[in-house]
Formats: C-alpha cells, sequence, structure tokens
C-alpha cells in the first residue's frame, strides 16, 4: 500500500466550512469505493493551498478509471467551493500496511476482517493478500459502501470482543460467531452479491474463540449445514475449517491452540 498527498488549490474566494465539507464530502466517496483506507485524513491549510496525506492499495488507486459515480460527483461539487481539482503526489509506500494482492483472477476470496485492519476486507484466497474494492463492479448502489459498513460494524465488535472487561463483549462476540446474529446475515448477503458479480468463489469468515477443548473443537461441525469441514491442514495457518457448500469458513479456538 502507498502513502498519498492530495493538494488542493483555491482559485476563488471561499470559506473554510465550504472547503471541508468538500473535501470531507470527496473522501468519504474515495473511502467508500475502497480507493483510500481508513477514516481520519488530517486536513492542513498553507496559505491558498489545502493538503491531506492517505493510504492507497496500489500507486495507481486514485486515477480516474476507478472512480465511481458518486467520486466524480464529489470531483465536480469541488468546483462550488473555489477549489480546483487535486494534485496527487505518491510519497511511497506504507512499511506499516500489507501488501496488496496482484493477482488478476484468485481462483477463490474471503470476506475478512479484523479491528486491526484498516485494508479491505476481501482477500484472495490464493495468497491471503487484500483485493482492492475497486477492482470489481460496483457492489450496491454505485459503490462499495455496503461492504465498508459491515467491516466497521465487523471490527466494533471485535474490539469489544478483545478488550473484554464489560457486558458488551458477550453481546459483540455474538455477533461475529453466530449465524444467526445480524453483521452475520449483512456479511453473507454481501458475500453472496460479490460472488455474483465477480464470478468468483467467496467464503464467509466465521470467529471462534472459547469452548471446552481442542478435542470439541476440532469435532465442531458446519453451523450452517451440519456437516464435516474440519481440514487436514489449516489454509493460510488459520483456517482449519471450511464448507464448500455453504462457504464458511472458521478457526479452531485460538485458547486451544500452542
Amino acid at each position: 500500500m502507498f502513502v498519498c498527498e492530495l493538494q488542493f488549490e483555491c482559485y476563488d474566494n471561499t470559506t473554510f466550512t465550504a472547503v471541508e465539507k468538500s473535501i470531507n464530502g470527496l473522501m468519504e466517496a474515495l473511502r467508500f469505493n475502497g480507493q483510500v483506507l481508513g477514516r481520519e485524513f488530517p486536513l492542513a491549510i498553507d496559505g491558498g493551498t489545502f493538503s491531506l496525506r492517505c493510504v492507497c492499495p496500489e500507486k495507481d488507486s486514485l486515477h480516474p478509471k476507478n472512480h465511481s459515480d458518486f467520486v466524480r460527483f464529489s470531483m465536480a461539487k469541488l468546483s462550488e467551493a473555489g477549489l480546483l481539482a487535486p494534485k496527487l503526489r505518491v510519497l511511497g509506500q506504507d512499511l506499516n500496511s500489507e501488501e496488496t494482492c496482484t493477482e488478476d483472477a484468485p481462483s477463490w476470496q474471503i470476506l475478512y476482517t479484523t479491528y486491526v485492519h484498516t485494508c479491505s476486507p476481501l482477500r484472495s484466497g490464493d495468497s491471503f493478500m487484500p483485493i482492492p474494492l475497486y477492482r470489481n463492479p460496483p457492489t450496491l448502489n454505485g459503490d462499495h459502501k455496503s461492504i465498508i459498513k459491515w467491516q466497521t460494524e465487523w471490527q466494533a465488535c471485535d474490539e469489544l470482543q478483545m478488550a473484554g472487561g464489560c457486558k458488551a463483549e458477550h453481546a459483540a462476540l455474538r455477533e461475529l460467531n453466530s449465524v444467526d446474529s445480524d453483521i452475520y446475515r449483512r456479511g453473507w448477503d454481501l458475500r453472496g452479491r460479490i460472488e455474483y458479480i465477480t464470478k468468483v468463489p467467496t467464503y464467509y469468515y466465521l470467529y471462534q474463540v472459547g469452548g471446552e477443548s481442542l478435542k470439541q473443537e476440532q469435532q465442531r461441525k458446519c453451523p450452517k449445514c451440519g456437516g464435516e469441514w474440519l481440514l487436514d491442514e489449516p489454509l493460510h495457518d488459520m483456517f482449519h475449517f471450511k464448507c464448500d457448500s455453504c462457504r464458511l469458513l472458521s478457526n479452531i479456538s485460538w485458547d486451544h491452540l500452542k
């Protein structure tokens, strides 16, 4: 992934409010299309120029060929705030981020995230590297906002259950490991939508923690169909269960793995 700088120059009289609204609207559109990662974009002013830095999946993530209709609309709105189209400068590779998937067409893919990841929640099943969302046709309503919103909700629950120490921990965990939860149902529907538009088998990751013993964990059945799904060897050293008919992945509880 790459750190980029965007510079917005004023060409007419304007206000801070108009500039802030216009630039933040553009960044939101770019985020919901998967072209920038994360949620915070500090905006600095230097004379008549406003600048911000962001992390992008690829060097050319912000190329117009990757724009959604919402991004193009937000670009056009910049002029109403007296701003020119942004100048882009790629500062270099982000050493704290994962590398982006370089495969043209993975044989299968995974909808997976955690609260520490800012990258795309869609990953190659072959390499486990994140796939930029803008590479795919819009998921729903012209962009990938539905996936980003699901990711935000999943991460919020993950952070709660990892922190522990409050009653909300158990409710948050249920959202992540139950096929009856709201987050699962939304993610499952998105998984199906992604598979439909990409024509690539797409799996959903079902988080697992707790359990009484390693033996009991290994005897778990697929929670959707009740079938056998334990693998001989874990995929990517992480997924111990895989159900091809239900498109589900899961792990043996980390509490019982050394």
